[in-house]
Protein backbone atom coordinates (compact mmCIF):
# COMPACT_ATOMS: atom_id res chain seq x y z
CA UNK A 1 0.00 0.00 0.00
CA UNK A 2 0.91 3.50 -0.68
CA UNK A 3 2.31 6.10 2.28
CA UNK A 4 -0.39 8.06 2.19
CA UNK A 5 -2.65 4.90 2.93
CA UNK A 6 -6.45 3.81 1.09
CA UNK A 7 -6.38 5.50 -2.24
CA UNK A 8 -10.14 6.11 -3.49
CA UNK A 9 -10.57 7.21 -7.48
CA UNK A 10 -13.95 9.04 -8.76
CA UNK A 11 -14.34 9.48 -12.17
CA UNK A 12 -17.15 12.27 -14.27
CA UNK A 13 -16.26 11.49 -18.23
CA UNK A 14 -13.10 12.47 -19.08
CA UNK A 15 -12.51 13.63 -15.17
CA UNK A 16 -10.39 11.52 -12.98
CA UNK A 17 -9.24 12.32 -9.53
CA UNK A 18 -7.84 10.11 -7.06
CA UNK A 19 -8.14 10.94 -3.32
CA UNK A 20 -5.51 9.44 -0.47
CA UNK A 21 -6.57 8.55 2.92
CA UNK A 22 -3.52 10.27 4.84
CA UNK A 23 -4.33 13.91 4.72
CA UNK A 24 -7.70 13.06 2.67
CA UNK A 25 -5.16 14.74 0.23
CA UNK A 26 -5.56 15.07 -3.51
CA UNK A 27 -3.16 12.82 -5.13
CA UNK A 28 -3.79 13.71 -8.50
CA UNK A 29 -6.56 15.14 -11.01
CA UNK A 30 -6.75 14.66 -14.80
CA UNK A 31 -8.66 15.76 -17.56
CA UNK A 32 -8.49 13.97 -21.07
CA UNK A 33 -5.50 12.16 -19.95
CA UNK A 34 -3.47 15.49 -19.07
CA UNK A 35 -2.48 16.01 -16.04
CA UNK A 36 -4.10 19.47 -14.29
CA UNK A 37 -2.64 18.82 -11.00
CA UNK A 38 0.44 16.76 -10.67
CA UNK A 39 0.78 13.03 -9.53
CA UNK A 40 2.95 12.07 -7.17
CA UNK A 41 4.39 8.14 -6.53
CA UNK A 42 3.72 5.98 -3.59
CA UNK A 43 5.54 7.70 -0.89
CA UNK A 44 4.81 11.12 0.76
CA UNK A 45 3.02 14.02 -0.57
CA UNK A 46 5.89 16.61 -1.34
CA UNK A 47 6.10 19.46 0.17
CA UNK A 48 2.13 19.42 1.39
CA UNK A 49 0.80 18.37 -2.45
CA UNK A 50 -2.81 18.20 -2.21
CA UNK A 51 -3.11 18.42 1.51
CA UNK A 52 -6.09 19.17 3.46
CA UNK A 53 -5.42 21.96 6.40
CA UNK A 54 -7.05 21.69 9.55
CA UNK A 55 -7.81 22.89 12.01
CA UNK A 56 -5.54 26.33 10.91
CA UNK A 57 -3.78 26.67 7.60
CA UNK A 58 -0.23 28.02 7.13
CA UNK A 59 1.96 28.65 10.82
CA UNK A 60 1.55 29.32 14.63
CA UNK A 61 4.11 31.34 15.87
CA UNK A 62 6.06 28.75 18.42
CA UNK A 63 3.01 26.77 18.28
CA UNK A 64 1.67 28.64 21.02
CA UNK A 65 -1.63 30.69 21.46
CA UNK A 66 -4.40 32.25 24.08
CA UNK A 67 -7.83 31.35 23.71
CA UNK A 68 -10.39 31.76 25.99
CA UNK A 69 -7.61 32.32 28.25
CA UNK A 70 -6.26 29.28 28.04
CA UNK A 71 -2.71 29.48 26.79
CA UNK A 72 -2.14 26.46 24.63
CA UNK A 73 1.27 24.85 22.85
CA UNK A 74 0.97 22.92 19.97
CA UNK A 75 3.63 20.67 18.98
CA UNK A 76 6.85 21.96 16.57
CA UNK A 77 6.07 20.34 13.36
CA UNK A 78 8.15 23.50 11.59
CA UNK A 79 11.35 22.88 13.86
CA UNK A 80 13.96 24.51 11.90
CA UNK A 81 11.94 28.44 12.38
CA UNK A 82 10.29 26.86 15.55
CA UNK A 83 6.53 27.16 14.24
CA UNK A 84 3.05 24.21 14.15
CA UNK A 85 2.45 24.46 10.43
CA UNK A 86 -0.55 23.50 8.55
CA UNK A 87 -2.73 22.00 11.34
CA UNK A 88 -3.08 18.56 12.77
CA UNK A 89 -4.92 16.69 9.69
CA UNK A 90 -2.01 16.79 7.30
CA UNK A 91 -0.82 13.55 8.84
CA UNK A 92 -4.19 11.92 10.10
CA UNK A 93 -5.71 8.88 8.28
CA UNK A 94 -8.90 10.23 7.33
CA UNK A 95 -12.18 7.99 6.57
CA UNK A 96 -14.55 7.62 3.89
CA UNK A 97 -18.28 8.91 5.00
CA UNK A 98 -20.42 6.20 3.20
CA UNK A 99 -23.76 7.70 4.20
CA UNK A 100 -22.68 11.17 4.02
CA UNK A 101 -25.05 13.74 1.94
CA UNK A 102 -23.38 13.97 -1.67
CA UNK A 103 -20.93 11.08 -0.72
CA UNK A 104 -19.99 7.89 -3.03
CA UNK A 105 -19.61 4.48 -1.04
CA UNK A 106 -15.33 3.85 -0.81
CA UNK A 107 -15.87 0.47 -2.94
CA UNK A 108 -17.71 2.08 -5.94
CA UNK A 109 -14.71 3.43 -7.95
CA UNK A 110 -16.51 4.57 -10.82
CA UNK A 111 -18.72 7.20 -9.04
CA UNK A 112 -17.86 11.09 -9.04
CA UNK A 113 -17.99 12.06 -5.73
CA UNK A 114 -16.39 10.84 -1.92
CA UNK A 115 -16.30 12.15 1.58
CA UNK A 116 -13.43 11.91 3.79
CA UNK A 117 -14.10 12.76 7.49
CA UNK A 118 -11.44 13.02 10.91
CA UNK A 119 -12.33 13.20 14.32
CA UNK A 120 -9.43 15.60 15.19
CA UNK A 121 -8.23 14.00 18.39
CA UNK A 122 -7.91 16.42 21.37
CA UNK A 123 -4.75 16.66 22.49
CA UNK A 124 -2.32 19.34 24.50
CA UNK A 125 -2.47 22.52 22.08
CA UNK A 126 -6.00 21.64 20.67
CA UNK A 127 -8.35 20.73 23.88
CA UNK A 128 -10.93 20.64 21.33
CA UNK A 129 -13.22 18.13 19.64
CA UNK A 130 -14.00 19.22 15.96
CA UNK A 131 -15.33 17.12 13.40
CA UNK A 132 -13.50 17.86 9.72
CA UNK A 133 -14.72 16.38 6.32
CA UNK A 134 -13.68 17.04 2.92
CA UNK A 135 -16.04 16.07 -0.39
CA UNK A 136 -14.18 15.59 -3.55
CA UNK A 137 -16.87 15.89 -6.58
CA UNK A 138 -16.27 15.74 -10.30
CA UNK A 139 -18.71 17.81 -12.36
CA UNK A 140 -18.67 16.30 -16.43
CA UNK A 141 -18.79 20.32 -17.22
CA UNK A 142 -17.35 22.16 -14.32
CA UNK A 143 -14.21 19.71 -13.22
CA UNK A 144 -13.65 19.22 -9.68
CA UNK A 145 -15.16 21.32 -6.46
CA UNK A 146 -13.76 20.34 -3.02
CA UNK A 147 -16.07 21.15 -0.19
CA UNK A 148 -14.64 21.41 3.69
CA UNK A 149 -16.67 21.08 6.64
CA UNK A 150 -15.86 21.07 10.03
CA UNK A 151 -18.48 20.82 13.45
CA UNK A 152 -17.73 21.67 16.81
CA UNK A 153 -19.01 18.20 18.43
CA UNK A 154 -17.87 19.21 22.37
CA UNK A 155 -18.89 21.61 24.38
CA UNK A 156 -16.53 24.41 24.47
CA UNK A 157 -16.00 26.76 21.56
CA UNK A 158 -13.36 26.19 19.75
CA UNK A 159 -11.03 28.27 17.53
CA UNK A 160 -10.76 27.33 13.75
CA UNK A 161 -9.56 27.63 10.23
CA UNK A 162 -8.85 25.59 7.15
CA UNK A 163 -7.05 25.60 3.92
CA UNK A 164 -6.17 23.45 1.32
CA UNK A 165 -2.89 23.34 -0.40
CA UNK A 166 -3.40 22.31 -4.28
CA UNK A 167 -0.74 22.69 -7.02
CA UNK A 168 -1.00 23.10 -10.66
CA UNK A 169 0.73 21.87 -13.61
CA UNK A 170 2.45 24.23 -16.04
CA UNK A 171 1.14 21.60 -18.56
CA UNK A 172 4.67 21.24 -19.58
CA UNK A 173 5.53 24.94 -20.04
CA UNK A 174 8.44 26.70 -18.42
CA UNK A 175 8.09 28.76 -14.88
CA UNK A 176 9.49 31.69 -17.01
CA UNK A 177 6.46 31.70 -19.39
CA UNK A 178 3.55 31.08 -17.54
CA UNK A 179 1.40 33.48 -16.90
CA UNK A 180 -0.22 34.01 -13.13
CA UNK A 181 -3.55 35.93 -12.32
CA UNK A 182 -4.29 36.33 -8.82
CA UNK A 183 -7.29 38.40 -8.08
CA UNK A 184 -5.57 40.30 -5.12
CA UNK A 185 -4.91 43.64 -4.09
CA UNK A 186 -2.80 43.38 -1.08
CA UNK A 187 0.72 41.22 0.01
CA UNK A 188 0.85 39.37 3.53
CA UNK A 189 4.63 40.85 4.35
CA UNK A 190 6.20 38.15 7.21
CA UNK A 191 8.87 38.23 9.13
CA UNK A 192 11.80 35.43 9.47
CA UNK A 193 9.54 32.83 10.71
CA UNK A 194 7.01 33.25 7.88
CA UNK A 195 4.39 35.28 10.34
CA UNK A 196 3.12 37.89 8.77
CA UNK A 197 3.35 41.64 10.39
CA UNK A 198 2.11 43.73 7.85
CA UNK A 199 -0.17 43.84 4.26
CA UNK A 200 0.64 46.39 1.70
CA UNK A 201 -0.89 47.66 -1.47
CA UNK A 202 0.16 45.35 -4.86
CA UNK A 203 -0.40 48.22 -7.32
CA UNK A 204 2.74 48.71 -9.63
CA UNK A 205 4.78 45.77 -7.63
CA UNK A 206 5.88 42.87 -9.17
CA UNK A 207 2.79 41.10 -6.83
CA UNK A 208 -0.01 42.71 -8.67
CA UNK A 209 -1.21 39.63 -10.66
CA UNK A 210 -4.41 40.74 -11.25
CA UNK A 211 -3.62 40.96 -14.73
CA UNK A 212 -1.51 38.15 -16.55
CA UNK A 213 1.74 38.39 -16.74
CA UNK A 214 4.73 36.14 -17.31
CA UNK A 215 6.16 34.85 -14.54
CA UNK A 216 10.12 35.41 -15.81
CA UNK A 217 12.22 36.41 -13.20
CA UNK A 218 9.69 36.05 -10.49
CA UNK A 219 9.11 33.47 -8.07
CA UNK A 220 6.42 33.23 -5.26
CA UNK A 221 6.14 31.97 -1.68
CA UNK A 222 3.62 34.44 -0.41
CA UNK A 223 0.04 35.37 1.15
CA UNK A 224 -2.46 37.51 -0.05
CA UNK A 225 -5.85 39.01 0.68
CA UNK A 226 -7.83 41.77 -0.70
CA UNK A 227 -9.44 39.47 -2.72
CA UNK A 228 -12.02 40.75 -5.65
CA UNK A 229 -14.77 38.61 -6.80
CA UNK A 230 -14.59 37.96 -10.95
CA UNK A 231 -18.27 39.90 -12.11
CA UNK A 232 -21.46 38.18 -11.60
CA UNK A 233 -19.82 35.03 -9.76
CA UNK A 234 -19.30 35.73 -6.33
CA UNK A 235 -16.72 33.90 -5.91
CA UNK A 236 -12.67 34.67 -6.13
CA UNK A 237 -10.97 32.69 -8.94
CA UNK A 238 -7.04 32.71 -9.79
CA UNK A 239 -5.94 31.42 -13.14
CA UNK A 240 -2.43 29.35 -14.56
CA UNK A 241 -1.98 30.44 -17.93
CA UNK A 242 -0.46 28.95 -20.62
CA UNK A 243 -0.35 27.82 -24.53
CA UNK A 244 -0.83 24.50 -23.85
CA UNK A 245 -3.51 25.41 -21.74
CA UNK A 246 -4.95 27.43 -18.36
CA UNK A 247 -6.12 25.94 -15.32
CA UNK A 248 -8.57 28.06 -13.08
CA UNK A 249 -9.12 28.10 -9.29
CA UNK A 250 -12.16 29.14 -7.85
CA UNK A 251 -12.84 29.71 -3.99
CA UNK A 252 -15.70 30.67 -1.93
CA UNK A 253 -16.21 34.26 -0.24
CA UNK A 254 -15.02 32.35 3.11
CA UNK A 255 -11.56 32.16 1.86
CA UNK A 256 -10.30 35.47 2.14
CA UNK A 257 -6.66 34.48 1.71
CA UNK A 258 -4.31 32.50 -0.93
CA UNK A 259 -1.25 31.54 -0.50
CA UNK A 260 0.93 31.28 -4.04
CA UNK A 261 4.20 28.96 -4.07
CA UNK A 262 6.38 28.68 -7.39
CA UNK A 263 8.19 25.05 -7.30
CA UNK A 264 10.97 24.63 -9.87
CA UNK A 265 10.43 20.77 -9.80
CA UNK A 266 7.75 19.30 -7.79
CA UNK A 267 7.22 15.48 -9.26
CA UNK A 268 9.56 14.18 -12.12
CA UNK A 269 11.70 17.10 -12.69
CA UNK A 270 8.26 19.50 -13.71
CA UNK A 271 7.19 22.82 -11.93
CA UNK A 272 4.27 23.43 -10.38
CA UNK A 273 2.53 26.39 -8.94
CA UNK A 274 0.63 25.72 -5.87
CA UNK A 275 -2.99 28.26 -4.97
CA UNK A 276 -3.49 27.42 -1.77
CA UNK A 277 -7.19 29.17 -0.35
CA UNK A 278 -7.29 30.07 3.26
CA UNK A 279 -9.73 31.42 5.68
CA UNK A 280 -7.10 33.09 7.60
CA UNK A 281 -4.00 34.16 7.63
CA UNK A 282 -0.39 32.71 9.25
CA UNK A 283 -0.40 32.46 12.92
CA UNK A 284 -4.14 33.42 12.86
CA UNK A 285 -5.14 31.92 16.69
CA UNK A 286 -2.78 34.74 17.76
CA UNK A 287 -3.99 37.34 15.70
CA UNK A 288 -7.49 37.05 15.41
CA UNK A 289 -7.18 37.99 11.76
CA UNK A 290 -9.93 36.02 9.74
CA UNK A 291 -10.04 33.04 12.75
CA UNK A 292 -13.61 31.25 12.80
CA UNK A 293 -14.70 30.33 16.49
CA UNK A 294 -17.28 27.30 16.35
CA UNK A 295 -19.56 27.02 19.22
CA UNK A 296 -20.76 23.94 20.45
CA UNK A 297 -22.84 22.62 17.79
CA UNK A 298 -22.15 25.12 15.38
CA UNK A 299 -21.06 24.34 11.54
CA UNK A 300 -18.73 25.73 8.82
CA UNK A 301 -18.86 24.83 4.86
CA UNK A 302 -17.09 26.92 2.25
CA UNK A 303 -16.01 25.22 -1.33
CA UNK A 304 -13.21 25.44 -3.71
CA UNK A 305 -12.17 23.78 -6.86
CA UNK A 306 -10.08 23.25 -10.43
CA UNK A 307 -11.71 23.69 -13.61
CA UNK A 308 -9.41 23.25 -16.93
CA UNK A 309 -9.58 25.34 -19.48
CA UNK A 310 -8.61 25.97 -23.16
CA UNK A 311 -5.71 28.30 -23.77
CA UNK A 312 -6.43 31.93 -22.96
Amino acid sequence: MALTGEQFRITAGDHEATLVAIGAGLRGYSFRGIEITPTYGEGLPPKGCGTTLVPWPNRLRGGAYTFDGVKQQAALTEPAVGNAIHGLGRWARWAPVANAQHAAPPNKLTSNKITLGLDIPPQNGYPYEVRAEVTYALDVQYGLTVTLRAINTGSARAPFGAGSHPYLTTRGTALDDVRLIVPATRRLITDERRIPVDEVDVTGTLYDLRTPKPLAGRRFDDGFTGLDPSEGKGRYEALVVSDAGSTRVWFDPDFGYVQVFTVESLVGGQPAIAIEPMTCPADAFNSGTGLIVLEAGQEWSASWGIEPLESL
